[in-house]
């Protein structure tokens, strides 16, 4: 028999994923909202998430850890398809390298911040201190990774004959660039990758009882350095 406590988040959560597919592929992508009726349908998905999270139980949840299973796959939505999207489109638009480097500042600003936000929402949701941790230094690592930039060239129809394949060498990826001392390869940038989400998900998913370790071994050097 299904357990209960989970079973009204699980619902919402299914009507929630059905509404936002039904209202993304089967609706058009329309800046102006032509009805009342399409506006409210509109919004059927945030109704039934909403709801899914107001009934979410917290020591179910706490038991499975879904913290983890959860909010790193959500941020990783937001930053793999979103932010490329918002990046290419903005570039089309923009028209100047100037405008695009504002909107690119702006969103890579904006992104450690939304992290930083989530994290805060679960700490004060009851969240224990070494979870927030793990999320948030995860997502991190995440968001350094250079995945935005793959999700960039693989998510959007670019026209552009210099990124209709992969490029061999990355030569915007500046934050690859100051570790490598040299802009990365095609190859370079893959392992770049590898490592990160690698370190990402071992800060997800390892034992915590290496980093209560690690935390001793910490306070005892300094301890004796005193």
């Amino acid at each position: 028999m299904f357990p209960r406590k989970p079973l009204g988040f699980l619902i919402f959560t299914a009507l929630a994923v059905a509404a936002a597919a039904f209202v993304w592929f089967g609706l058009p992508h329309d800046r102006e909202v032509k009805s009342l009726g399409i506006f409210l349908v509109k919004l059927l998905p945030f109704i039934f998430a909403t709801e899914a999270v107001a009934r979410l139980d917290v020591e179910w949840a706490r038991r499975y850890r879904l913290a983890l299973l959860l909010v790193p796959p959500a941020f990783l939505l937001y930053f793999l398809y979103f932010v490329p999207k918002i990046f290419f489109f903005g570039g089309v638009a923009s028209g100047t390298a100037e405008a695009f480097h504002g909107l690119y500042y702006h969103v890579l600003t904006v992104t450690p911040f939304l992290i930083l936000a989530t994290v805060l929402a679960f700490r004060l949701g009851g969240g224990t201190a070494a979870l927030v941790r793990r999320l948030s230094y995860g997502m991190l690592l995440l968001m350094l990774s250079g995945l935005e930039d793959l999700a960039f060239l693989t998510v959007n129809d670019h026209t552009d004959p210099a990124y209709a394949t992969i490029p061999e060498v990355w030569d915007w990826a500046s934050h690859m660039t100051v570790f490598l001392g040299h802009p990365p390869t095609k190859v370079e940038a893959y392992v770049f990758i590898l490592v990160h989400v690698v370190l990402g998900l071992a800060v997800f998913f390892s034992p915590q009882r290496w980093w209560d370790v690690l935390k001793v071994r910490v306070v005892r050097t300094r301890t004796e350095s005193v």
